[in-house]
């Protein structure tokens, strides 16, 4: 086992050849959004996100399903369409799956990737100096609770879906350098070099000094960064202001559509934290929003860091640097304006 429980990763990544290395993920949660196809299509997004996360490229995926057992089928059709669509996207197989009776819709997936043990991205690998990049807006959390009160602007919704079905799939392909390639290549050139006794970096030919990665999903941004100070033994300084935000997220939170999740997670890590006094309320909320399929968190070596945003620009993703990493301290998080 090279990944397990006890940093918090986002996958699981276990060894079974010298060059070869399993990663493993599983997801599913209950409807955000009203449409049946869309809530396919963010479920598998969400799912996938874990591998990408670790630096790999989904390979197979199993489906989870629970559905009332006199629901109508056309919509658990849909939910199935949806989720496909994105696997296919991701070109991820879909091999199989489960489901079950049950009164409350609920759909994901279990999925499954080669990597080579040494291109294996964790959360654990910050360094002191490193740059903190974030590939995606934060506020589908609270975009979701005000959809469900029925008081979210079309124009809200419309940011926050399009945020949520968005793969993370190039911005993987970017930071690995993997676009183009199949999961695994460069297996043989990995055997020799291991035979002829020549060294191997431990993040082999990644075309950026990136050293840990995460997703930011239902801990929300600061509840990921925690995992990523205490599995690095870092602190992150994080600037409120320069964090994405999606549109209607601020006026979400101050009309009060606060999701049970932020509170939590805000409860959970705001003792792990610091805030400048000058942060807004606001502010200082939305950073504890739970995300579904939200963006990466990526610790990148200074000299990398505006090569790397410019790399995810030019393949048309958000990219922004909101802080960076510093020798460990307490409390591990500072969030200045």
């Amino acid at each position: 086992m090279l990944v397990g429980f006890d940093k918090a990763d986002d996958a699981g990544v276990y060894q079974i050849a010298p060059d070869i290395a399993l990663v493993q993920t599983v997801d599913f949660f209950t409807p955000i959004v009203d449409d049946p196809y869309t809530f396919g299509q963010i479920a598998a997004v969400n799912s996938l996100s874990d591998v990408y996360a670790m630096g790999g490229r989904p390979l197979n995926a199993l489906a989870l399903v629970c559905f009332p057992e006199k629901g109508d089928l056309d919509v658990l059709e849909r939910i199935l369409a949806g989720g496909l669509s994105k696997m296919m996207e991701a070109g991820c197989t879909v091999i199989g799956g489960h489901s079950i009776r049950d009164d409350e819709t609920k759909f994901g997936y279990s999925v499954t990737d080669l990597i080579h043990p040494r291109r294996v991205l964790t959360n654990s690998g910050a360094q002191p100096g490193d740059k903190l990049l974030l590939t995606k807006a934060l506020g589908t959390g609270v975009i979701s609770t005000a959809i469900k009160k029925g008081k979210a602007q079309k124009s809200w919704v419309e940011a926050a879906v399009r945020s949520m079905t968005t793969l993370n799939k190039t911005a993987a392909e970017v930071i690995t350098g993997a676009a183009g390639k199949a999961s695994g290549d460069g297996a043989a050139e990995l055997r020799s070099a291991a035979q002829a006794g020549a060294p191997l970096p431990m993040h082999l030919d990644l075309p950026f000094d990136v050293h840990a990665m995460t997703d930011v999903t239902g801990f929300g941004l600061i509840g990921h960064a925690r995992e990523m100070a205490l599995g690095s033994n870092v602190s992150l300084k994080i600037h409120a202001s320069k964090v994405p935000l999606l549109e209607g997220a601020l006026e979400c939170v101050r009309a009060g559509y606060i999701p049970g999740g932020l509170k939590a997670n805000r409860e959970f890590t705001e003792c792990a934290m610091e805030f400048d006094s000058g942060i807004s309320e606001d502010l200082r909320t939305i950073i504890f929003d739970p995300q579904t399929a939200g963006g990466l968190l990526i610790s990148v070596a200074p000299s990398d860091a505006p090569k790397l945003v410019g790399a995810l620009k030019d393949r048309g993703l958000s990219a922004a640097n909101i802080g960076e990493i510093l020798p460990a301290i307490r409390p591990p998080i500072s969030v200045t304006t």
